[in-house]
C-alpha cells in the first residue's frame, strides 16, 4: 500500500465496504450514539492519538463516511501510518515492519518492469528526449531504483529521461527515497514543482512533489508511469441497496387522503443506496458483540465500527450513479457495492498525459501507464477492507495510523474511466502477475542470479524461493491475486504490449 497525498479533513469524499463478520451494523441494529454517550466516552483511553481525534471528530458531526476514516489513518497529520511517525524509526515495510511488498521480495521484479519500459520506448520509437519516469506511492524507492539500474544498460533510454517524479506525501518515505536513489549527503532545491536532487544512476532530476497534479501535462512528453500497489491504499465509498416500503395509505377522510395531488410515485416502494459510516464502538464492547473472526481476536475489540447510514447521504445519491456496472444493482436489495473516486481520478490524469484531452490536447499520444495491485478483473468488490499489522490481519477499524489498511482494486472501473477519459489510449489487461512475470523472463532472470560468480547456495536458494512466491498461483498466492493492467496510446489494436499477448516492435 502507498500514500498518495497528505490530507487530513475529515470530510473528503470516498467510502468504504467492510466485512459482513461484525465489521459493520445494520441501521436497525447500530448502536445509537447520542451526546449522552460520547460524554460517557470522554474519559475511555484511546489506543493512539489519532484515535482520540477521530473520536472527538465523530462526536461533533456524527458518524463518517470510511473513506473519511481511511484518509485519517493513511495519511492524517496527527499519527497518519504514513505521514505521522507516531514511532522514530518505525519502517512500514520489510520483515521487520508490517508487510513486504514485491519489489523487497526480489530485486528481480523491479528490473523486470524497467525492462517493461524499455520495451514501450523502443516500440514507439526510441525518442531522444521527452521522457518522463513518474512513480506514484514509491514506498522506500526500491522498485524505481532497481528500475532505474535496469535502464543505465540502455544507454539511449536513460540519456531520453528528462527526469523522473516521485509523488509522494510522507515525509519520512521521501527522506528515505532520496537516500537510495540519491546518496545520503545529496543536495537539493526547491521550485514550485517540488524538491530536487540528481540521481545517482545518470545524475537526472528526480522530483519529489506531493500531488500528480502538480507535474504539468504537456504534450511533447512521453509519460512513463508506474503505480504499484497504490491504488488498493485509495479510500473507497461503500454502499449497500436498501428497499424503502412505501408509507401506509392515509385513513380514509383524512386530509392527506384528500389531496389530489400526491403522486403515485410517493407512495410506492423503492430501492435507495445507503452508505457505510464508521463511529465508536461502546466501552466495554467484546469480540462477541461484535462478531469478529477468530483470526482477529489476538488485539483488543475496536474502538470504531462500521455502520449503515439510516438515510441517503451526499456520496449515496450521487456515487453509485457514476457507472451503468453500478446502478444495475440498485434493483437487487441487499447489492453491495465498493467505488473508489480517487482511482478514478487518478485513471483520468494517467490517459490525459498518454492521449490527451479536449483540455489538454496532445498530437501525438505517447507514454504508458503499468498498474499492479490486487483485486477483481471482472466484478465489482465488496466486503475488501482489510488491515495488516507487523504481517498479520488484524481488524482495520483498530488502532488508528498503526494499522496498514486496503481494499481490492476495481480494474474494470480503471480501465472504463481510462477510456472515456481520453479517445488517444486503450487499455490491456488485467492479466495476473504470474503470467505478466514469466513473460517478461523472471525465471531465466533469477536463473541468471543464482549462477553470478559469488554466489553461494543460501544466497541462491533465496533468490529461488524469491521468485518463486512471485508467481505462486496457489490459493492467495501473489502470482494469482495480484493483477497487471496497462495503459497504451491507441494503436487501433494494431500492437499489443509486452506480457499481455504482445512483443517489442521497433
Amino acid at each position: 500500500m502507498r500514500p498518495f497525498t497528505a490530507r487530513s479533513v475529515l470530510g473528503l469524499a470516498a467510502g468504504r465496504r467492510a466485512h459482513r463478520s461484525g465489521l459493520f451494523a445494520s441501521c436497525s441494529t447500530a448502536r445509537s450514539f447520542s451526546s449522552t454517550v460520547y460524554r460517557r466516552q470522554t474519559e475511555r483511553t484511546w489506543s493512539t492519538p489519532l484515535a482520540k481525534q477521530l473520536f472527538e471528530a465523530i462526536s461533533t458531526t456524527g458518524p463518517v463516511p470510511l473513506a473519511s476514516y481511511m484518509r485519517m489513518c493513511l495519511t492524517g497529520d496527527v499519527g497518519g501510518y504514513y505521514t505521522g511517525a507516531i514511532a522514530d524509526g518505525r519502517d512500514q515495510f520489510g520483515v521487520k515492519g508490517d508487510f513486504v511488498t514485491s519489489p523487497e521480495i526480489s530485486q528481480v521484479f523491479g528490473e523486470l518492469i524497467g525492462i517493461w519500459f524499455i520495451a514501450e520506448w523502443i516500440s514507439q520509437g526510441r525518442p531522444k528526449d521527452g521522457v518522463q519516469l513518474i512513480e506514484v506511492g514509491p514506498g522506500r524507492g526500491t522498485l524505481m531504483d532497481d528500475m532505474l539500474r535496469t535502464i543505465q544498460r540502455f544507454p539511449a533510454m536513460a540519456d531520453s529521461i528528462d527526469a523522473v517524479y516521485m509523488v509522494e506525501a510522507s515525509r519520512e518515505l521521501r527522506d528515505a527515497q532520496k537516500k537510495l536513489l540519491c546518496g545520503p549527503d545529496a543536495s537539493s532545491t526547491e521550485s514550485k514543482v517540488g524538491s530536487h536532487s540528481a540521481s545517482k544512476h545518470n545524475n537526472r532530476p528526480i522530483v519529489w512533489t506531493d500531488t500528480i497534479k502538480s507535474i504539468p501535462i504537456e504534450p511533447n512528453r512521453m509519460p512513463f508511469i508506474v503505480a504499484h500497489e497504490f491504488f488498493d491504499a485509495l479510500p473507497i465509498h461503500s454502499f449497500q441497496s436498501i428497499l424503502v416500503e412505501a408509507p401506509p395509505p392515509p385513513p380514509p377522510g383524512s386530509p392527506a387522503a384528500a389531496k389530489k395531488h400526491l403522486s403515485s410515485e410517493n407512495a410506492q416502494s423503492t430501492m435507495e443506496w445507503r452508505e457505510m459510516m464508521v463511529s465508536p464502538t461502546p466501552p466495554g464492547v467484546t469480540h462477541a458483540d461484535l462478531g469478529t473472526p477468530k483470526s482477529e481476536q489476538h488485539e483488543a475489540p475496536p474502538e470504531f465500527q462500521l455502520i449503515l447510514s439510516s438515510g441517503t447521504t451526499r456520496h449515496s445519491r450521487f456515487v453509485p450513479e457514476s457507472s451503468p456496472r453500478f446502478r444495475k444493482l440498485k434493483q437487487t436489495p441487499n447489492s453491495l457495492i465498493e467505488v473508489c473516486p480517487d482511482a478514478s481520478i487518478f485513471a483520468t490524469d494517467f490517459a490525459t498525459r498518454i492521449g490527451g484531452s479536449p483540455q489538454h490536447p496532445k498530437p501525438v499520444p505517447s507514454g504508458a501507464a503499468l498498474i499492479l495491485d490486487y483485486g477483481t478483473s471482472d466484478t465489482i468488490p465488496i466486503n475488501s477492507l482489510r488491515g495488516i499489522r507487523q504481517h498479520k490481519r488484524v481488524n482495520p477499524l483498530s488502532a488508528p495510523g498503526l494499522v496498514d489498511l486496503s481494499v481490492d482494486v476495481d480494474f474494470t472501473a480503471i480501465a472504463e474511466v481510462a477510456m472515456l477519459a481520453s479517445d488517444g489510449v486503450e487499455v490491456h489487461g488485467p492479466v495476473p502477475q504470474a503470467d505478466f512475470l514469466e513473460v517478461m523472463g523472471i525465471r531465466e532472470r533469477a536463473e541468471m542470479l543464482t549462477k553470478a560468480p559469488g554466489v553461494n547456495q543460501a544466497t541462491a536458494e533465496n533468490i529461488d524461493k524469491a521468485w518463486k512466491r512471485l508467481v505462486d498461483k496457489g490459493p492467495g498466492g501473489m502470482g494469482k491475486v495480484y493483477k497487471a493492467l496497462a495503459i497504451l496510446p491507441e494503436n487501433e489494436g494494431r500492437r499489443r504490449p509486452v506480457g499481455f499477448g504482445g512483443d517489442v516492435s521497433a
